[in-house]
């Protein structure tokens, strides 16, 4: 048995941590695609974002707007839409000048 910190023993602990919060912890066959109640929309698993759940989470969280206003943004949410996740950032001691 090979010593030290393993890649499962990291997922292991943030997936118990997560379930400590309250998150439901869900394994990859559970939400596949094209299987009862998946949630993956790319046959490939090439999708790392759920759309459906961030829809979803951008409803919750925007009871206020009229309907349909939240949501505007999802395909930029979802691609980066040139905002932060598609760019590079600058560093923090760019700043510190």
């Amino acid at each position: 048995m090979p010593a030290g910190f393993t890649e499962s023993d990291a997922e292991e602990a943030a997936l118990g941590w997560l379930e400590t919060l309250g998150y439901t912890i869900k394994h990859g066959p559970e939400i596949a695609y094209n299987v009862d109640g998946g949630e993956r929309t790319d046959e490939e698993y090439r999708d790392t974002i759920l759309q459906n759940r961030l829809h979803e989470a951008l409803k919750r969280l925007n009871l206020g707007l009229p309907r349909g206003r939240s949501l505007r943004r999802l395909p930029k949410i979802a691609t980066g839409g040139g905002h932060g996740l598609a760019r590079p950032q600058p560093c923090a001691a760019s700043y510190a000048r």
